[in-house]
């Protein structure tokens, strides 16, 4: 095995830790503040960052199953924080998105996350946050054409 190769399996470790150690945080931020689960919650922050969307694109860009966005949508649906209505095209289907207070929401479990975040990485400064955060961007967005790919050969 190469060095190259050393170094894309501990990147993947150190992915797969980070992965863990964010879980680790949501769910105990979840037992703080048990009303909306936390897969509902990060469907509420892709609207909030993507805008609206059909369930079957949020399914799609999400990875997970059309069964599973229907529950989340369902429970924010219940919460007030998201607004569904049909879609111009085909009044079947629906367009989701963020309602005010969705955003509310979203807004106060931000300045909960910051919080978070300055305590452990608060010796860090704007440019070692932005060079990292660059790279896990590219890299994401690597994976995801890469999984998209295969997809699509299958």
């Amino acid at each position: 095995m190469s060095s190259a190769d050393d170094a894309r399996v501990e990147l993947m470790r150190e992915l797969k830790a980070a992965s863990q150690l964010q879980h680790a945080w949501t769910m105990q931020a979840w037992q703080d503040d048990p009303g909306l689960h936390p897969a509902a919650a990060m469907l509420l922050s892709d609207l909030a960052k993507h805008g609206e969307a059909r369930p079957s694109e949020l399914a799609k860009r999400r990875f997970v199953d059309l069964s599973v966005i229907s529950r989340q949508i369902s429970q924010l649906s219940a919460a007030g924080m998201v607004d569904r209505r049909p879609a111009p095209e085909d009044g079947r289907a629906s367009i989701i998105s963020i309602s005010e207070r969705g955003r509310a929401e979203l807004g106060r479990r931000r300045a909960g996350y910051l919080e978070f975040m300055e305590r452990a990485l608060g010796d860090w400064d704007d440019e070692k946050v932005l060079e990292l955060t660059t790279r896990l961007a590219e890299m994401n967005a690597d994976v995801r054409a890469a999984l998209s790919a295969r997809t699509c050969d299958v």
